[in-house]
This record gives C-alpha cells, sequence and structure tokens, in this order.
C-alpha cells in the first residue's frame, strides 16, 4: 500500500526530481530571473524581475552545479558522479515550525529552510519586531519582510485566519544568479519514488549540487562559489 501523500498541483505544474539527475519540469511555461536589491546600507529590501524565456513541453533543469548550458542539463551529471541524494525531512512543516506571537499576527519559522537571504534581518530583525507588532507600521514592514523570504522559511497568519497569508504566483520557476532555483506558486515538488512534499508558495531547490538539504537550497552556494546566471 502505498501511503506517500499526493499533493498534486491543482494547475499540473510540476517539478519532478530525477535519483541523482535533474530537475524534470511541466506544466511551467516561463523561465524567469530575480535578482536581489540591496540598499545603500547593503541590506536586502527588494526582488528585481529579470529576463524571461518561454518553457514548452518538458525541461530538464541542472541541479548538479556542472552543467555548461545552465540552467539546463546536459548531462554532466552522468560523468561527475553526482550524488543527489534528497535528505530534507519528509514531515508536515508544522512538526518544524516554530511560532513566534504578535499583535493580530503569528509568524512562524521553520529554519530548515534557510538559503541566506537575508530579507529577516532589517529593521533588527523580524524576531524582535515580532514583538513589537502593536505598532501598524511595525507589523506591516514585518509582513513584507516574511513574504519577500524566498524560501518559505518564514510565514504569518493573521488572527482568525486559517491559513499563512501569501502573495498569489501563477506557477513560475525563476533563477536566482548564482544561487538556487525559486519556485513561485502551484507547483508540486515530486521525488523519483513518488514522494510528494507538502506544497508550498515559496521554495527554493538547490542548483550548486551542494546543499546538505536536498532538494532544498541550504545557503551552500554562497559557501562554494557557485556562478551561474
Amino acid at each position: 500500500m502505498n501511503d506517500m501523500p499526493d499533493h498534486t498541483s491543482p494547475t499540473g505544474a510540476q517539478i519532478r526530481v530525477a535519483a541523482h539527475g535533474p530537475y524534470l519540469v511541466s506544466g511551467v511555461t516561463m523561465l524567469g530571473t530575480r535578482i536581489p536589491v540591496r540598499d545603500q546600507a547593503g541590506e536586502a529590501v527588494a526582488w528585481r524581475i529579470g529576463e524571461e524565456q518561454p518553457l514548452a513541453g518538458r525541461n530538464a533543469l541542472c541541479r548538479c552545479g556542472h552543467s555548461a548550458h545552465k540552467p539546463f542539463c546536459d548531462s554532466t551529471h552522468r560523468k561527475s558522479g553526482f550524488d543527489g541524494a534528497c535528505t530534507a525531512d519528509r514531515a508536515p512543516g508544522a512538526t518544524r515550525r516554530k511560532a513566534y506571537p504578535g499583535a493580530g499576527i503569528t509568524m512562524t519559522d521553520d529554519e530548515s529552510l534557510c538559503a541566506g537571504y537575508e530579507y529577516c534581518d532589517r529593521f533588527g530583525g523580524v524576531w524582535r519586531s515580532i514583538a513589537r507588532t502593536t505598532d501598524p507600521q511595525v507589523r506591516d514592514a514585518l509582513m513584507q519582510q516574511v513574504s519577500l523570504c524566498p524560501s518559505g522559511r518564514l510565514q504569518y497568519v493573521r488572527d482568525g485566519a486559517g491559513a499563512p497569508e501569501e502573495l498569489p504566483y501563477a506557477p513560475t520557476i525563476a533563477t536566482i544568479p548564482d544561487g538556487p532555483l525559486w519556485v513561485l506558486g502551484p507547483v508540486a515538488v515530486v521525488l523519483a519514488d513518488g514522494f510528494h512534499y507538502e506544497p508550498r508558495n515559496r521554495q527554493l531547490l538547490c542548483r550548486c549540487g551542494a546543499s546538505g538539504n536536498k532538494p532544498f537550497c541550504d545557503g551552500s552556494h554562497a559557501k562554494t562559489g557557485f556562478k551561474a546566471p
């Protein structure tokens, strides 16, 4: 009996993670670029939309980090002996999330999804700001910071709401220069053995090949000096 959850996307968009191979993408029609924007103080403040290209049919995107045609796979993983074993926790995110109550909202944090993009650090950090959310300006700033977190590590729920508040996205895959693939909207991530990770509106997938939390990014690209458009 197969007791693995089936979190099929309502749009049919899917990324199947091939065993020790690429991401096999179907149902996504556009591949974009998202570029981090920093202010004069060096703090992460926004994302800029870069170039986009259409996708048709099924596409294979590199996850070993060594393709000569990034972001597309050129089968280099077969020559390099890429170990693509997926070790990310399969348990529901609720088992890992810590709750931080505030005024009118509760912020939650799944630290296992951190990729080091620092949108949470502005204004002294969201973990300090949550205690000051009686101030509407602080609360609004915190909600914006949480929404900018690319990995979905951070979420917030308004009091009385049954689910985290998320920005609406069409199924989208974008490269972050020298970093991971950013998956936005209803896109199912499925492992080679058929396991479906629970759906999330914001996900970062490793494409440097070095993450210790595959298939998700853990920030290893910054340590290894990964370069890719």
